[in-house]
């Protein structure tokens, strides 16, 4: 048996599952913690990474490696490879002025756009560059190199013998950065110069299944010899390992929410609702992201004083709609819409709704509308739905779960708990160890599907408490 591993390098954690290359059979995983923060020493990542290693009983036996990570951190490197400053990760908002600067600087957002896919919001590489160019100077200018989190950890696997010019990513993270065009498939080097003042050095883009050379010897406690795969970002890894294919859209309700689906052909969302990245196959895989997801049942949990499982039961008690009650779970400020600043809201309290279980089925409800929304935009750019998967941890909520077609609009496909970024990393590493045009077929997972009638008004009240509660300009 030929054995592959794949790595997601997430916010929260990192996590490393080995599996049968040829049936894709999980053989062993492992975990670690990473810090809290917007804002990691992306040593933590490589200490979580060898922690995993370990539990997942090694990688000794293991003939490919490829790294999935969280998208946009900003890792800065100096001429001798050492980190300049922690990294910024996707969910820190300092950089939101940048955002806004950068977009007038071009023309608009419909000049990114057609540039690169996207228009510049707080989360993504080139706007935290250029907060670190106005705000650390002292540290923009010992910049060398810029590279993202997936791309430093595989860097490290190879044991860095080649200096800078040994980082690699691939398309799927490039296309993240603000400074990459998926339907130029090249760098947008003079975005990056208006951004930063200067031109690092950038990683090289391989393709879907090119080699990024081989695991050293020891590098993070791992035996030498495998096969590096290019990696991608986490939203590219997870279309893998679900086996998405054009019109598949994946709805995964993690740290933060993400609708995305795989199509044929690039995206320019002038708007910048719906981000225009690539994939890890060679296809496109148009996004929206919001900052608020999971957290929301962990926040509304803690609120009400109880468990997700409870929590979960209360939701399922109220009406459709929690009776007027809405919640706006702007928690950490948002990224679609594109509010950095925000705070959640909630709006229409009445004796009657002044329960948990209201408040419940109102936080959830409103999860879930932010998500629709962003199914929405997919969809009005001309991209079909075939299906949607429901994956995450916030998936495992079974109020989430029997609610979510009710707010989409559409039924919901729910594959088993899984770790889908990790498992796409290791098609990935397995695709790039039998070559070939396309990734290796593994069996598809059962999945539980999931219908309700839709209920338009919850939906529609929703988008009325949003922008009765938007910031003033």
């Amino acid at each position: 048996m030929t054995l592959v591993a794949g790595v997601d390098s997430s916010t929260q954690s990192c996590k490393v599952v080995v599996r049968d290359a040829e049936s894709g059979r999980l053989v062993r995983e492992g975990r670690a913690s990473h810090p809290d923060g917007t804002e990691v020493d992306p040593a933590a990542w490589s200490a979580a990474l060898r922690t995993a290693i370990e539990e997942a009983g090694g990688l000794a036996d293991v003939a490919a490696v490829a790294v999935g990570g969280q998208q946009h951190g900003m890792v800065c490197l100096d001429s001798d490879g050492e980190v300049v400053r922690p990294a910024l990760l996707w969910n820190d908002t300092r950089s939101a002025q940048a955002a806004t600067d950068l977009t007038a600087e071009l023309g608009g957002g419909q000049a990114w756009a057609d540039a690169v896919g996207l228009v510049p919001v707080a989360s993504f590489t080139v706007t935290k560059l250029r907060w670190l160019a106005e705000h650390e100077p002292e540290n923009a200018a010992r910049t060398a190199a810029v590279c993202l989190p997936h791309d430093w950890l595989t860097w490290q696997l190879s044991g860095g013998d080649q200096g800078l010019d040994g980082l690699v990513t691939d398309r799927g993270d490039a296309s993240g950065t603000g400074y990459w065009s998926p339907a130029e498939e090249s760098y947008r080097l003079d975005l990056l110069e208006r951004a930063f003042g200067h031109t690092p050095v950038l990683p090289r883009v391989l393709g879907p299944a090119e080699r990024a050379g081989t695991v050293a010897g020891g590098a993070l406690g791992a035996a030498g010899g495998a096969l590096l795969g290019p990696g991608t970002g986490d939203n590219a890894a997870a279309a893998l390992g679900i086996s998405a294919e054009p019109g598949d859209v994946v709805l995964s309700i993690g740290t933060s929410g993400v609708v995305s689906t795989v199509s044929s052909t690039p995206s320019a969302d002038p708007t910048g609702t719906v981000a225009g990245f690539a994939d890890a196959t060679g296809n496109f895989l148009p996004l929206v992201v919001t900052l608020n997801a999971a957290r929301v049942l962990d926040a509304t949990a803690r609120l009400l004083g109880v468990d997700h499982e409870e929590l979960s039961r209360l939701a399922l008690t109220a009406p459709a709609g929690s009776g007027g009650l809405v919640v706006v779970p702007y928690l950490e400020g948002e990224r679609t819409p594109d509010r950095p600043h925000s705070t959640g809201a909630v709006h229409g309290l009445t004796l009657s709704t002044a329960d948990p279980a209201h408040l419940a089925r109102a936080a959830i409800e409103g999860l879930l509308c932010g998500l629709a929304d962003g199914l929405e935009a997919i969809a009005a750019l001309g991209n079909p739905v075939r299906r949607v998967f429901l994956v995450g941890g916030g998936a495992r909520s079974e109020a989430v779960r029997r609610l979510a077609p009710a707010v989409l609009g559409v039924p919901v496909l729910v594959p088993p708990p899984g770790e889908y970024v990790a498992d796409g990393a290791a098609r990935q590493a397995a695709w790039v160890l039998a070559g070939g045009s396309t990734p290796p077929v593994w069996p598809a997972t059962s999945t539980e599907v999931f219908e309700a009638d839709p209920v338009p008004f919850v939906r529609e009240r929703y988008a009325e408490v949003r922008d009765m509660t938007a910031p003033r300009s």
